[in-house]
């Protein structure tokens, strides 16, 4: 006779009950697909782009901290949100709709739920910083989209995103760092040097930047980069 602990279930200690083993296997999936959920977001999608422009923006003007950082991670997780829109739409009819109704095993959810962000990332990524991570691990050049393993497309995607985002970042520091240098000319020929000139040159900015509708222009140029 089997003798069990005092204040367990027996049920737990049954080896055969595949049912329960498989649900335990699928609490710990998702558990694993929350924890990592952060990342995913992160790296595969385009909240990269979109925080670091809007950080670039806080810090062009001088503004210390406003606009705060939640308000800017915010509205970039809702820019992710709606420009994932049909990216996400797409998993969820192909891959996770039929897995929660049990068309589809687990292995062809993950695999078709994998084709729309590749697709989007693939369209985003230079070919340049792909090759980086295949030569890199010698694997050979893929011919398809499918091909290409995500352990190198999210990576390669990061880093163009981040190549991407500075570039726009720098062109939006342009016009800032002209009314600095301007406004430090004309202290320094006025003789104030013990004025900082980021003192005199802020309200400027701030007013440049509401005349032209800048949150408007920032907005719409990371829109039309995607």
């Amino acid at each position: 006779m089997t003798e069990f602990l005092p204040g367990i279930d027996p049920s737990i200690l049954n080896n055969d009950s595949p049912e329960n083993v498989a649900t335990t296997v699928r609490l710990l999936l998702l558990l694993t697909v929350l924890s990592i959920a952060p990342s995913i977001l992160i790296l595969m999608t385009s909240f990269t782009r979109i925080v670091i422009v809007l950080s670039f923006v806080r810090t062009s003007l001088g503004t210390q901290q406003m606009p705060p950082t939640q308000v800017l991670i915010s509205l970039a997780l809702f820019m992710t949100f709606f420009i994932m829109a049909p990216t996400f739409s797409e998993i969820n009819e192909q891959a996770l709709t039929p897995f929660l109704e049990g068309e589809i095993t687990e292995d062809e959810a993950f695999d078709r739920a994998t084709e729309p962000m590749k697709e989007f990332m693939s369209k985003h990524t230079r070919q340049k910083d792909l090759m980086l991570f295949l030569d890199y691990a010698e694997m050979e050049r893929p011919k398809t989209i499918d091909d290409i393993p995500l352990t190198a497309l999210v990576p390669a995607f990061a880093i163009s995103e981040l190549k991407t985002a500075f570039q726009i970042g720098f062109m939006i520091f342009v016009p800032f760092l002209v009314i600095d240098m301007i406004v430090a000319s004309v202290l320094m020929s006025m003789g104030m040097m013990m004025l900082p000139p980021v003192m005199i040159s802020l309200p400027f900015k701030i007013l440049l930047f509401v005349m032209v509708d800048g949150w408007y222009l920032v907005v719409k140029s990371l829109l039309i980069s995607f």
